[in-house]
Protein backbone atom coordinates (compact mmCIF):
# COMPACT_ATOMS: atom_id res chain seq x y z
CA UNK A 1 0.00 0.00 0.00
CA UNK A 2 2.87 2.55 1.26
CA UNK A 3 4.47 1.68 -2.36
CA UNK A 4 1.45 2.35 -4.57
CA UNK A 5 0.85 5.77 -2.56
CA UNK A 6 4.43 6.78 -3.28
CA UNK A 7 4.39 6.07 -6.84
CA UNK A 8 0.97 7.63 -7.20
CA UNK A 9 2.65 10.35 -5.37
CA UNK A 10 5.83 10.90 -7.85
CA UNK A 11 3.52 9.96 -11.03
CA UNK A 12 1.38 13.08 -9.98
CA UNK A 13 4.66 15.36 -9.24
CA UNK A 14 5.64 14.03 -12.66
CA UNK A 15 2.31 15.57 -14.45
CA UNK A 16 2.62 18.72 -13.11
CA UNK A 17 2.38 21.88 -15.05
CA UNK A 18 5.64 24.03 -15.51
CA UNK A 19 4.34 26.72 -13.34
CA UNK A 20 2.86 24.55 -10.56
CA UNK A 21 6.19 22.48 -10.60
CA UNK A 22 7.80 25.70 -10.06
CA UNK A 23 6.20 27.37 -7.50
CA UNK A 24 6.77 23.50 -5.69
CA UNK A 25 10.31 24.05 -5.98
CA UNK A 26 12.56 24.60 -3.95
CA UNK A 27 11.17 21.71 -0.96
CA UNK A 28 14.73 21.14 0.32
CA UNK A 29 18.39 22.66 0.65
CA UNK A 30 20.03 23.12 -2.83
CA UNK A 31 23.79 21.69 -3.24
CA UNK A 32 25.81 23.97 -5.11
CA UNK A 33 29.35 22.15 -6.14
CA UNK A 34 32.24 24.42 -6.04
CA UNK A 35 34.86 22.16 -8.02
CA UNK A 36 37.80 24.51 -6.04
CA UNK A 37 39.33 24.56 -2.81
CA UNK A 38 37.70 27.08 -0.11
CA UNK A 39 39.79 30.53 -0.47
CA UNK A 40 39.53 30.64 -4.54
CA UNK A 41 37.82 32.76 -6.72
CA UNK A 42 35.86 30.57 -7.57
CA UNK A 43 34.54 30.22 -3.89
CA UNK A 44 34.72 33.44 -3.14
CA UNK A 45 32.20 34.75 -6.08
CA UNK A 46 29.71 31.34 -5.28
CA UNK A 47 29.21 32.30 -1.29
CA UNK A 48 28.66 35.72 -1.98
CA UNK A 49 25.80 35.09 -4.82
CA UNK A 50 24.90 32.07 -2.41
CA UNK A 51 23.59 33.38 0.59
CA UNK A 52 21.24 35.60 -1.36
CA UNK A 53 20.09 32.89 -3.38
CA UNK A 54 18.96 31.33 -0.28
CA UNK A 55 17.35 34.03 1.34
CA UNK A 56 14.98 34.70 -2.14
CA UNK A 57 14.61 30.84 -2.31
CA UNK A 58 13.69 30.49 1.32
CA UNK A 59 15.93 27.06 1.54
CA UNK A 60 19.32 26.80 2.88
CA UNK A 61 22.27 26.55 -0.35
CA UNK A 62 24.66 24.08 1.01
CA UNK A 63 28.23 24.77 -0.62
CA UNK A 64 29.97 21.77 -1.54
CA UNK A 65 34.12 22.52 -2.23
CA UNK A 66 35.47 19.46 -4.57
CA UNK A 67 38.96 20.68 -6.12
CA UNK A 68 41.20 18.42 -8.20
CA UNK A 69 41.98 18.11 -11.91
CA UNK A 70 41.35 21.85 -12.78
CA UNK A 71 37.72 21.68 -11.01
CA UNK A 72 36.71 18.56 -13.44
CA UNK A 73 36.28 16.36 -10.37
CA UNK A 74 33.63 18.06 -8.49
CA UNK A 75 32.19 19.18 -12.00
CA UNK A 76 31.49 15.30 -13.27
CA UNK A 77 29.37 14.61 -9.80
CA UNK A 78 27.17 17.47 -11.20
CA UNK A 79 26.89 15.68 -14.51
CA UNK A 80 25.72 13.06 -13.68
CA UNK A 81 23.44 14.08 -10.43
CA UNK A 82 19.51 14.05 -10.70
CA UNK A 83 18.01 16.99 -12.61
CA UNK A 84 15.77 18.15 -10.66
CA UNK A 85 16.98 21.50 -9.45
CA UNK A 86 18.54 20.31 -6.23
CA UNK A 87 22.16 20.08 -7.36
CA UNK A 88 24.16 22.99 -9.20
CA UNK A 89 27.24 23.85 -10.06
CA UNK A 90 29.71 26.91 -10.26
CA UNK A 91 30.76 26.43 -14.16
CA UNK A 92 33.70 28.38 -15.06
CA UNK A 93 36.26 29.19 -17.56
CA UNK A 94 38.41 25.93 -16.34
CA UNK A 95 35.83 23.11 -16.23
CA UNK A 96 33.90 24.16 -19.52
CA UNK A 97 36.30 25.67 -21.87
CA UNK A 98 39.63 24.52 -21.31
CA UNK A 99 38.77 21.28 -19.69
CA UNK A 100 37.64 19.12 -23.13
CA UNK A 101 41.39 20.59 -24.49
CA UNK A 102 43.45 19.25 -21.23
CA UNK A 103 42.28 16.13 -20.38
CA UNK A 104 42.05 13.00 -23.03
CA UNK A 105 38.99 11.98 -20.92
CA UNK A 106 36.39 13.64 -19.39
CA UNK A 107 33.66 12.47 -17.27
CA UNK A 108 31.21 14.67 -18.85
CA UNK A 109 30.50 16.74 -21.73
CA UNK A 110 31.17 20.13 -21.13
CA UNK A 111 28.24 20.83 -23.72
CA UNK A 112 25.63 18.07 -23.21
CA UNK A 113 26.00 17.62 -19.41
CA UNK A 114 24.96 20.72 -18.47
CA UNK A 115 22.16 22.94 -18.68
CA UNK A 116 23.29 27.08 -18.54
CA UNK A 117 21.47 29.53 -16.38
CA UNK A 118 23.77 32.67 -16.07
CA UNK A 119 26.81 34.15 -15.72
CA UNK A 120 27.79 35.64 -11.94
CA UNK A 121 31.26 37.75 -12.39
CA UNK A 122 34.26 37.87 -14.45
CA UNK A 123 37.61 38.09 -12.82
CA UNK A 124 40.82 39.57 -14.33
CA UNK A 125 43.86 37.40 -13.64
CA UNK A 126 46.52 38.83 -11.35
CA UNK A 127 50.14 38.88 -11.95
CA UNK A 128 51.97 39.18 -8.36
CA UNK A 129 54.85 38.02 -7.39
CA UNK A 130 56.69 37.18 -3.65
CA UNK A 131 57.65 40.58 -2.07
CA UNK A 132 61.52 38.91 -1.92
CA UNK A 133 61.53 38.81 -5.75
CA UNK A 134 63.50 41.98 -6.75
CA UNK A 135 60.71 42.63 -9.42
CA UNK A 136 58.89 46.02 -9.13
CA UNK A 137 57.00 45.48 -12.46
CA UNK A 138 56.55 42.94 -15.34
CA UNK A 139 59.53 44.43 -17.59
CA UNK A 140 61.69 43.71 -15.11
CA UNK A 141 60.24 40.19 -13.82
CA UNK A 142 60.67 39.33 -17.60
CA UNK A 143 64.53 40.90 -17.40
CA UNK A 144 64.83 38.41 -14.04
CA UNK A 145 63.32 35.45 -16.11
CA UNK A 146 65.17 35.89 -19.43
CA UNK A 147 68.30 36.32 -17.15
CA UNK A 148 68.43 32.88 -15.69
CA UNK A 149 66.07 30.70 -17.70
CA UNK A 150 64.42 28.16 -15.43
CA UNK A 151 65.27 29.82 -11.88
CA UNK A 152 62.18 31.45 -11.67
CA UNK A 153 59.32 28.95 -10.84
CA UNK A 154 55.53 30.00 -10.76
CA UNK A 155 52.29 28.73 -9.54
CA UNK A 156 49.52 27.58 -10.64
CA UNK A 157 46.16 26.34 -9.92
CA UNK A 158 46.62 22.91 -11.71
CA UNK A 159 47.95 21.64 -14.92
CA UNK A 160 45.82 22.80 -17.49
CA UNK A 161 44.10 25.01 -15.37
CA UNK A 162 43.21 28.80 -16.54
CA UNK A 163 46.11 30.06 -13.90
CA UNK A 164 48.73 27.46 -15.69
CA UNK A 165 47.06 29.30 -19.59
CA UNK A 166 47.34 32.64 -18.24
CA UNK A 167 51.27 32.73 -17.42
CA UNK A 168 52.07 30.34 -20.44
CA UNK A 169 50.13 33.14 -22.39
CA UNK A 170 52.71 35.66 -20.99
CA UNK A 171 55.73 32.90 -21.54
CA UNK A 172 55.04 33.06 -25.32
CA UNK A 173 54.39 36.55 -25.63
CA UNK A 174 57.78 37.79 -23.61
CA UNK A 175 60.02 34.92 -25.10
CA UNK A 176 60.42 33.83 -21.26
CA UNK A 177 60.89 30.06 -19.27
CA UNK A 178 59.82 29.79 -15.75
CA UNK A 179 59.48 26.35 -13.75
CA UNK A 180 55.46 25.46 -13.45
CA UNK A 181 54.59 24.01 -9.88
CA UNK A 182 50.87 22.87 -9.93
CA UNK A 183 48.85 23.05 -7.06
CA UNK A 184 45.12 21.76 -5.79
CA UNK A 185 43.46 25.20 -6.46
CA UNK A 186 43.85 29.04 -6.25
CA UNK A 187 43.82 28.88 -2.81
CA UNK A 188 46.87 26.50 -1.66
CA UNK A 189 48.65 28.41 -5.24
CA UNK A 190 48.21 31.68 -3.25
CA UNK A 191 49.41 30.36 0.01
CA UNK A 192 52.64 28.69 -1.51
CA UNK A 193 53.53 32.24 -3.23
CA UNK A 194 52.78 34.11 0.22
CA UNK A 195 54.89 31.19 1.69
CA UNK A 196 57.75 32.13 -0.46
CA UNK A 197 57.35 28.27 -2.39
CA UNK A 198 57.38 29.61 -5.32
CA UNK A 199 57.75 33.00 -6.67
CA UNK A 200 55.27 34.07 -9.40
CA UNK A 201 51.61 33.49 -9.62
CA UNK A 202 49.46 34.75 -12.28
CA UNK A 203 46.18 33.83 -10.11
CA UNK A 204 42.80 34.89 -9.97
CA UNK A 205 42.01 38.62 -8.59
CA UNK A 206 39.92 38.35 -6.33
CA UNK A 207 41.52 35.37 -4.24
CA UNK A 208 44.96 37.32 -4.25
CA UNK A 209 43.41 41.07 -3.81
CA UNK A 210 43.52 40.90 0.09
CA UNK A 211 47.37 39.99 -0.51
CA UNK A 212 47.90 42.43 -2.66
CA UNK A 213 46.57 44.99 -0.56
CA UNK A 214 48.00 43.97 2.49
CA UNK A 215 51.47 43.35 0.71
CA UNK A 216 52.09 39.67 1.43
CA UNK A 217 52.33 39.72 -2.81
CA UNK A 218 53.58 42.34 -5.21
CA UNK A 219 51.10 43.14 -7.91
CA UNK A 220 52.63 43.62 -11.35
CA UNK A 221 50.31 44.04 -13.51
CA UNK A 222 46.11 42.84 -14.84
CA UNK A 223 45.79 40.37 -17.41
CA UNK A 224 42.61 41.91 -18.54
CA UNK A 225 42.79 44.70 -21.37
CA UNK A 226 41.60 47.15 -19.08
CA UNK A 227 42.81 48.04 -15.31
CA UNK A 228 40.48 46.58 -12.30
CA UNK A 229 38.50 48.89 -10.17
CA UNK A 230 39.80 47.04 -7.37
CA UNK A 231 43.63 48.24 -8.28
CA UNK A 232 43.47 51.01 -10.32
CA UNK A 233 47.11 51.85 -9.75
CA UNK A 234 48.09 48.22 -11.07
CA UNK A 235 48.73 48.39 -15.10
CA UNK A 236 47.46 46.02 -17.54
CA UNK A 237 49.91 43.43 -19.32
CA UNK A 238 49.42 45.22 -22.49
CA UNK A 239 49.72 48.40 -20.75
CA UNK A 240 53.28 46.85 -19.90
CA UNK A 241 54.64 46.52 -23.32
CA UNK A 242 52.32 43.48 -24.98
CA UNK A 243 49.37 44.58 -26.47
CA UNK A 244 46.09 42.61 -27.21
CA UNK A 245 46.78 40.01 -24.18
CA UNK A 246 43.94 39.34 -22.64
CA UNK A 247 43.60 36.62 -19.66
CA UNK A 248 40.45 36.56 -17.50
CA UNK A 249 38.21 33.77 -15.90
CA UNK A 250 34.03 34.20 -15.85
CA UNK A 251 31.96 32.52 -13.28
CA UNK A 252 28.79 30.93 -13.85
CA UNK A 253 25.87 28.77 -12.35
CA UNK A 254 24.84 25.64 -13.96
CA UNK A 255 22.62 22.64 -13.64
CA UNK A 256 22.54 19.11 -15.17
CA UNK A 257 21.14 18.70 -18.42
CA UNK A 258 17.43 17.97 -18.48
CA UNK A 259 16.29 20.05 -15.47
CA UNK A 260 12.98 21.31 -15.99
CA UNK A 261 12.81 24.66 -17.82
CA UNK A 262 10.46 26.81 -14.92
CA UNK A 263 13.10 25.81 -12.48
CA UNK A 264 16.06 27.11 -14.43
CA UNK A 265 13.71 30.30 -15.55
CA UNK A 266 13.47 30.99 -11.81
CA UNK A 267 17.14 30.73 -10.94
CA UNK A 268 17.88 32.86 -14.02
CA UNK A 269 15.18 35.25 -12.38
CA UNK A 270 17.16 35.20 -9.51
CA UNK A 271 20.69 35.27 -10.30
CA UNK A 272 19.61 38.51 -12.33
CA UNK A 273 18.32 40.15 -9.67
CA UNK A 274 21.35 39.22 -6.97
CA UNK A 275 23.96 40.50 -9.07
CA UNK A 276 22.22 43.70 -10.22
CA UNK A 277 21.59 44.63 -6.81
CA UNK A 278 23.95 47.50 -5.24
CA UNK A 279 24.74 45.45 -2.24
CA UNK A 280 25.94 42.31 -4.17
CA UNK A 281 27.73 44.59 -6.81
CA UNK A 282 29.27 46.30 -3.99
CA UNK A 283 30.77 42.79 -2.05
CA UNK A 284 31.46 41.38 -5.49
CA UNK A 285 33.50 44.71 -6.62
CA UNK A 286 35.24 44.38 -3.05
CA UNK A 287 36.29 40.88 -4.24
CA UNK A 288 37.79 42.33 -7.04
CA UNK A 289 35.38 40.11 -9.15
CA UNK A 290 33.29 41.57 -12.16
CA UNK A 291 29.47 41.64 -11.80
CA UNK A 292 27.90 39.68 -14.87
CA UNK A 293 25.16 38.09 -16.13
CA UNK A 294 23.75 37.06 -19.01
CA UNK A 295 20.88 34.59 -20.47
CA UNK A 296 21.14 30.58 -21.34
CA UNK A 297 21.69 31.32 -24.48
CA UNK A 298 24.60 34.02 -24.11
CA UNK A 299 26.48 31.46 -22.16
CA UNK A 300 26.08 28.99 -24.56
CA UNK A 301 27.34 30.55 -26.59
CA UNK A 302 30.56 31.45 -24.96
CA UNK A 303 30.78 27.72 -24.55
CA UNK A 304 30.95 27.48 -28.19
CA UNK A 305 33.05 30.47 -28.71
CA UNK A 306 35.75 29.22 -25.55
CA UNK A 307 36.55 25.60 -26.41
CA UNK A 308 38.35 26.86 -30.05
CA UNK A 309 39.86 29.52 -28.41
CA UNK A 310 41.82 27.54 -25.63
CA UNK A 311 42.28 24.46 -27.72
CA UNK A 312 44.37 26.74 -29.62
CA UNK A 313 46.27 28.32 -26.36
CA UNK A 314 46.99 24.55 -25.36
CA UNK A 315 48.30 23.72 -28.39
CA UNK A 316 50.63 26.35 -28.76
CA UNK A 317 51.79 26.43 -25.15
CA UNK A 318 52.30 22.60 -25.45
CA UNK A 319 50.11 21.48 -22.69
CA UNK A 320 49.96 17.92 -23.05
CA UNK A 321 46.50 16.21 -22.35
CA UNK A 322 46.85 14.50 -19.47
Amino acid sequence: MIQRLLAAAFCALATLPGAALAQAWPAKPIRLMVPFPPGGSTDIVARIVAQKLSERLGQSIVIENRGGAGGTLGTAVVARAAPDGYTLTVASTSTHVVAPSVYKKLDYDAVKDFAPISLMAMSPYLLVVNPSLPAKNLGELVALAKKQPGKLNYASAGIGSTTHLAMEMLKLASGTFMLHIPYNGNGPAGTALIGGQVEVLFGSLPALLPHARSGRARALAVGTPKRSPSLPDVPTVAESGYPGFDASLWLAIMAPAGTPRPILDRLQKEIVSIVGAAETREALDKAGAEPLTSTPAELAAMLSDGVPKYAAIVKAAGVKPE
